[in-house]
């Protein structure tokens, strides 16, 4: 058994534990340099809330408030311009408040102002810039998620896209893992369905894909076994009520070990084909996942039965057979896709026929490798034309 595990330095989670924020960043840095993404935390007031806890005249605050989509090069570029002004130092410390987009700007923004060896994030993209590494500390980062999904607040990499040309890729490094993360469940309550729905789904999918990953390994295993116990019972309940506490504080929970195992174990072919209809077709990343989940487990279905298995009898143990506990849990997964709304087919989400061999190209990545079975080009177009 060989293995390597990494994970934030501290995990603070709890209702309502976003009062401690202040504290927290005091004790890491002198200055405090503060993105926000929600617009609907924005309009609750809560947002203003947590910054009128920066009262320390010793820790100066200053705030970026940026756009709530996903991060693109241009956006990157530009908020590391922004902090450059600052003249930036290793006493200041980024903390980023917002869902996993608005924490990828920020985990990527702090690692490039730190690395003036690129003139702009895209010269450290996976597999689209100039190979450039991540060789000196980011900037100290307090990640506090406002979605229950990405888990991002807890990984190595932020995930960067453009759109001419077309790619979605990864700046990576072990020392982008941020320093602390908060998770406070509340901050989730005012999510919309449609958003609970998607960035669940992307736990779960995560959950599922780092479980039976060809790079699966054992401490992340059972942070999956665990998170899923949490996520597939509570996401039906949680997209019903959004102000359900305890629905609320599982998918957190769920989320956070989801982003643990994918940092340690990586994912899938749901994951490689979402980021490719996020690039060409800007079908948003959870809902994506979920549409591509259940193809994703046929595929891989007979090389993972057993651990498949297992996950099933996670909720029902009477399975007579491997085989049977497998397909069962498929079929769970599938009910939970329709239970929860989300369409089956890439016709429902706007995806044009011709778009289809576009995919298959842009599907090639960091989450692809980690799919248990090879999937070629041919057989990749196959499944798409399958669930169009």
């Amino acid at each position: 058994m060989n293995y390597d595990f990494l994970a934030p330095n501290q995990i603070v989670f709890g209702w309502g534990r976003r009062t401690e924020l202040p504290k927290l960043a005091a004790r890491l840095g002198g200055r405090i340099l503060l993105i926000s993404g929600s617009r609907t935390l924005e309009r609750t007031g809560l947002i203003e809330q947590i910054v009128s806890g920066f009262t320390n005249p010793a820790v100066p605050l200053h705030r970026f408030q940026v756009a709530s989509r996903e991060p693109e090069v241009a956006d990157v570029d530009a908020l590391v311009n922004e902090f450059r002004r600052l003249s930036p130092n290793d006493r200041d410390v980024v903390v980023a408040i917002g869902g996993g987009s608005t924490i990828d700007l920020a985990k990527a923004a702090a690692a490039v102002v730190q690395n003036r060896h690129g003139d702009s994030v895209q010269d450290f993209l996976e597999g689209v810039g100039r190979g450039l590494q991540i060789t000196l500390p980011p900037l100290p980062l307090i990640a506090v998620p406002t979605t229950s999904g990405t888990g991002t607040e807890v990984t190595k990499n932020a995930v960067i896209s453009s759109y001419q040309p077309a790619f979605k890729k990864s700046i990576r490094s072990d020392l982008m893992v941020p320093r602390i993360v908060l998770i406070d469940p509340e901050l989730t309550v005012s999510l919309s369905r449609e958003t609970t729905a998607y960035t669940g789904m992307d736990a779960i999918t995560q959950l599922i894909e780092s479980y039976i990953s060809r790079r699966a390994a054992p401490i992340p295993q059972a942070l999956c076994l665990s998170g899923l116990k949490y996520a597939i019972p509570a996401l039906p309940a949680v997209v019903r009520d959004g102000r359900s506490r305890p629905d609320r504080e599982a998918m957190a929970h769920a989320a956070l070990l989801s982003g643990l195992a994918l940092a340690n174990s990586g994912l899938g072919l749901a994951h490689g084909v979402a980021a490719a209809l996020g690039v060409h077709c800007r079908i948003p990343h959870g809902l994506a996942c979920a549409v591509m989940l259940s193809t994703a487990l046929k595929v891989n279905q007979s090389v993972r039965e057993r651990e498949l298995a297992e996950l099933e009898r996670l909720f029902d143990s009477h399975h007579s057979t491997n085989a049977v506990a497998a397909g069962a849990f498929v079929s769970r997964i599938e009910s939970l896709c329709r239970d929860i709304g989300i369409p089956s087919r890439l016709r429902d989400l706007g995806v044009s026929a011709d778009q289809l061999p576009l995919l298959v190209p842009a599907s090639r990545g960091n989450s692809m490798s980690g799919n248990p079975c090879d999937v070629g080009d041919q057989e990749l177009l196959s499944l798409l034309q399958q669930i169009y």
